[in-house]
């Protein structure tokens, strides 16, 4: 069954619905599960167990890797990094979360959405807030790393927002030679141009991609896009 909304925004409505009416969490929890068409939560909770769009998507990731994860604004594309991130000991790895976007509170939050506990994960998850984060930044905050790293960069349009840094272009090339050469795997969450809301498109495809400045989006050997609860695998040409 299809969702009005993706998992962790039904939680964040249940919360306010909570504060407005002064209920109890589990009570709002359960009215939105009905507005849904489900029992209770813990019914629709049970529907909601398949695959996540992280799960579809760990299998398909390979080591020396480039890969892009786009989607519009609300469709759970930095929920779906963070699952990556924070699920890579099942490919036998260290994830790293890049964000120049969130702050401390929020990843916890999306923590929280996915039904992980941030404290349990600090020896396997790490967390850059850096407002220096570029690849020449996150390269070298890997280099002490005895073996690859799954890493998620939050997002592709922030990182050359400072003049300081390299274009986004050398940036990605960068990118693409430093996993190429170590093995590590890289997903870069990207913004999708709004024109896609008016398209009458299922999903964005790479034409969709915003890009303020030039980019060679070949670089990226796999593309991932997000619409609605459902993911899509767009191999590169």
């Amino acid at each position: 069954m299809q969702f009005s909304a993706p998992i962790y925004a039904l939680k964040r409505k249940a919360k306010l619905l909570a504060r407005q009416r002064g209920i109890a969490l589990h009570e709002a929890l359960n009215d939105i599960a009905s507005g849904e068409g489900f029992q209770s939560w813990s019914h629709l909770a049970a529907s909601s167990a398949k695959e996540s769009p992280g799960q579809k998507i760990m299998p398909l990731l390979d080591p020396g890797e480039l890969v892009l994860i786009g989607a519009r604004p609300g469709q759970g594309k930095t929920l779906l990094g963070l699952e990556l991130a924070a699920t890579a000991a099942r490919l036998g790895r260290k994830g790293y979360f890049f964000t120049l976007d969130y702050n401390a509170r929020d990843i916890a939050d999306h923590l929280s959405h996915l039904g992980m506990d941030p404290g349990s994960l600090h020896t396997s998850l790490m967390i850059d807030m850096s407002d220096e984060t570029s690849a020449s930044h996150i390269i070298a905050r890997l280099m002490g790393e005895t073996d690859p790293a799954l890493i998620v960069i939050d997002y592709l349009q922030l990182l050359d927002q400072k003049r300081t840094h390299p274009s986004l272009n050398d940036q990605i090339a960068a990118l693409e030679s430093y996993v190429r050469s170590t093995g590590a795997i890289c997903a870069v969450i990207s913004q999708i141009d709004r024109a896609f809301d008016l398209s009458g498109r299922s999903m964005p495809g790479i034409s969709d991609v915003r890009l303020p400045n030039p980019l060679d989006l070949s670089m990226f050997s796999k593309r991932f896009f997000l619409h609605e609860g459902k993911v899509q695998l767009d191999h590169a040409a």
